[in-house]
């Protein structure tokens, strides 16, 4: 949603700002004022009637004028329509939620130039009615996520609305987005996350955590050592599901059409290979920097925001412990936060979380901009502001479209394996993510490379998302594939499997550009590294550096690297 129409409904006045921050998709042709061409002559006679008693004035908000591509539908109204106009309309739902992969935004009052007109309370009152037929025509669930009115000195008070549709499509059993979970070592992430999926507030000595690890040593220090997963659902209707009323993970699957999925990542120092594998090979959708209030930025927490714009990862910061602290210090450790995200190389544009309308606001731009980084000051013990990042992860879209994700799936099958398992009475068990095309029940894949460069053969058995039985797989998801008795010794992480007819080719050198973040020495010929590309992780050395002797802090070559244990699988798309 355009900033201007986000300010003026955080603001409550008539009047709109610049967008900074936001980008927008704008009609060919088209400029904020202009009628769009695809209104049809019926309506544009009602909007003419409905215009004779509603004169713009100079100050009038805008928003950009509407596009036809993207899950935003502008409506000036919806009363009494003919069966066939519902019948249009419908079909135009249809499409936005396509275009949203299962969710859509209808700004209600609003021409389809942008200029926002406002209804009376009976007209919205009507419109919303309509707009609840249609989503029940197509089987699709709407919340009205804010109203607000529109100042235009007028005699009758007029509102917009702004409305969510939700509808999980047919080959689907729930919308699913991945958050990676960043910040330093203490800070709070594995407590924050226990809380969200618990549904329980901590004690303040790290009781919501104790669930979520899964050794021995994290339990008795507290810290993560290895990658976990979590997972958070909500109804069509934006209602948090978690463990406190479901007792399987199962049941959270079941009662959800959304789901969020946190990837838990280590914050200490040691174990930074683990937490760029987790955002290299799991492919995270967004990333959620924790930083705690008391201590401010420290340890990891640069790193860690480096390594997300490095991936270009959206990330969006949780300032915790603030139950700990002044509202002084808070208010400093905000400021700190600011100035990082404003530096040149970063160039953010920080937005403070406050209110039910700024996550809302927050979630709409952050995924057309990613220069807009939502920030959230939260307490973990008092649940101080945790409704406000339910709402922004309730509300908050995917970043592909529908178009994108058509394409991967047309591909041939390549899935990433990240984890290996024995399962007893199952067999051998892979988890990872399917980068391209669908994967069923009993398809036959190859498995590779091995040390020597070869592919096996094998069977896809039984598919499981989320602890839950699935049959289809489709690009983009994550889940874990039973191999009956194929032998565990072939595999390892890194691997991929794919279709036979796609060739698969390997090999030992490849060439990138790389820039130089930060050495204390210099980058030269046969220095040895730990490579990073997809779930690709392996020592390799600089063969070359092509144009120069040496690589210094902030400098930019390309290099050619060598593994030195085995061959890999890579793509040109991923270097």
């Amino acid at each position: 949603m355009d900033a201007r129409v986000s300010e003026f409904f955080g603001s409550g006045n008539g009047t709109g700002s610049g967008s900074q921050g936001a980008s927008f998709n704008n009609k060919p042709g088209s400029s904020l004022g202009s009628i769009s061409k695809k209104a049809s002559t019926k309506s544009k006679r009602a909007k003419a009637r409905f215009s004779r008693s509603f004169k713009p004035s100079n100050n009038t908000p805008y928003l950009p004028p509407e596009a036809e591509e993207g899950n935003i539908e502008y409506k000036l109204k919806l009363i009494n329509p003919t069966q066939y106009r519902f019948e249009h309309l419908a079909t135009q739902m249809k499409w936005r939620l396509q275009e949203g992969r299962g969710e859509a935004v209808y700004q209600i009052g609003v021409e389809d130039n942008g200029m926002l007109v406002g209804l009376s309370e009976e007209d919205m009152r009507a419109s919303l009615k309509t707009l609840h037929l249609l989503a029940e025509k197509i089987g699709a669930d709407i919340t009205i996520l804010r109203q607000r009115e529109v100042d235009y000195d007028s005699d009758v008070p007029r509102n917009i609305a702004e409305v969510l549709i939700r509808k999980v499509p047919d080959d689907q059993q729930f919308l699913d987005l991945r958050v990676a979970v960043l910040g330093n070592v203490d800070s709070g992430k594995s407590t924050l996350l226990g809380v969200l999926t618990q549904g329980e507030l901590d004690n303040g000595r790290g009781r919501a955590r104790l669930n979520l690890f899964r050794h021995l040593h994290e339990i008795q220090t507290g810290r993560t050592s290895s990658i976990s997963f979590e997972i958070l659902g909500f109804t069509s209707k934006g209602e948090v599901v978690n463990y406190s009323e479901s007792r399987t993970a199962e049941e959270i699957c079941e009662s959800s059409s959304k789901m969020i999925t946190f990837i838990d990542l280590a914050g200490h120092h040691k174990y930074l290979k683990t937490t760029i594998f987790g955002l290299t090979s799991y492919c995270p959708d967004f990333a959620m920097l924790v930083v705690s209030a008391n201590t401010g930025i420290a340890g990891t927490t640069r790193e860690h925001l480096g390594l997300a714009m490095a991936l270009k990862v959206p990330i969006f910061i949780v300032i915790s412990k603030v139950d700990l602290c002044t509202w002084a210090t808070v208010e400093r450790t905000v400021r700190q936060l600011e100035r990082v995200l404003k530096q040149p190389g970063c160039n953010k544009v920080p937005m403070v979380v406050n209110s039910t309308d700024d996550a809302v606001t927050a979630a709409q731009q952050f995924a057309l901009s990613p220069n807009i980084t939502p920030i959230f000051t939260l307490s973990s013990v008092s649940g101080e502001s945790l409704d406000l990042l339910k709402v922004f992860f309730n509300i908050i879209p995917p970043l592909s479209n529908s178009k994108e994700q058509e394409e991967l799936m047309q591909q041939l099958t390549e899935f990433q394996v990240d984890e290996i398992y024995t399962v007893p009475e199952v067999g051998t068990v892979v988890g990872g993510t399917l980068y391209s095309g669908i994967c069923r029940e009993g398809d036959h894949l190859v498995v590779g490379p091995t040390e020597s460069g070869q592919f096996h053969k094998l069977t896809v058995g039984s598919i499981q998302r989320n602890r839950s039985a699935c049959r289809v797989l489709r690009a983009g998801q994550a889940a874990t594939l039973a191999l009956g008795n194929f032998d565990r010794s072939l595999l390892r992480k890194g691997m991929v499997m794919v279709s036979p007819e796609m060739d698969p080719t390997i090999c030992w050198m490849f060439e990138a550009e790389i820039v130089l973040l930060f050495h204390a020495k210099t980058f030269h010929k046969g220095f040895q590294v730990t490579v990073h590309i997809g779930n690709v992780r392996q020592t390799a050395t600089v063969e070359a550096l092509y144009g120069k002797e040496e690589l210094r802090t902030g400098e930019k070559a390309v290099v050619l690297f060598k593994f030195i244990k085995h061959p890999e699988y890579l793509k040109c798309e991923r270097l």
